[in-house]
């Protein structure tokens, strides 16, 4: 996200006081069988934890790798269910389907999160205007672009580790489209902050 977005949106947090040499790693899309476990083992590693936005219909559909995130101490945070694109439907509709996320999250895990971040990071001022009773809505100032297919893993890292300061919020994805580079960027993108000096915490 282009960071003279967010000036505009002062009520969204895009990145968190860079008081002291803190990252906050998240991941959007998941939970899914074929890329969280993958995710949580190399996290698991590296002992650090982090924030996981869950898509309710993901959740609902597979429950025993969401419950595998919480008992590894990790946080959650809502993607809404459907994954929808908030400019393209009305409030009414983009409020049930995220509410019907935080239904499904709590029936399966107890508990109810309090952040959400907006699919694609848009959505329209009444929609936000709605959820900002009831959530924070998380931004993130660090986009790795690991969903993008034309991108090399290098290019990935690179490109992830420049933009990267302290207070950052990191945004990779646990989906099966960025899985092919997310998976070789990830262990090299953490190592390279620890040895930076970065410590991660999570929202």
């Amino acid at each position: 996200m282009p960071r003279w977005v967010a000036p505009f949106f002062p009520a969204y947090t895009w990145r968190l006081p860079a008081n002291e040499k803190h990252l906050y790693l998240t991941f959007d899309d998941g939970p899914i069988p074929e890329v969280t476990p993958q995710v949580l083992d190399i996290l698991y590693k590296t002992g650090i934890k982090a924030t996981f936005f869950w898509v309710g219909e993901n959740v609902a559909r597979y429950s025993g790798v969401a419950k595998d995130v919480l008992s590894s101490g990790h946080f959650i945070g809502n993607h809404s269910h459907t994954h929808l694109k908030g400019w393209e439907v009305s409030t009414k509709r983009y409020l049930e389907d995220v509410n019907k996320a935080q239904s499904t999250i709590q029936d399966v895990t107890g508990q109810s999160p309090k952040w959400f971040r907006p699919p694609y990071g848009r959505l329209t001022k009444a929609q936000g205007l709605r959820l900002r009773k009831d959530f924070q809505i998380a931004m993130w100032s660090v986009l790795s672009w690991d969903f993008e297919s034309r991108l090399s893993p290098k290019t990935i890292l690179r490109g992830t580790s420049k933009a990267t300061d302290s207070g950052s919020i990191v945004v990779f994805h646990d989906s099966l489209k960025a899985e092919p580079r997310m998976l070789k960027v990830l262990p090299d993108y953490l190592q390279w902050a620890i040895d930076e000096g970065y410590q991660f915490k999570t929202l």
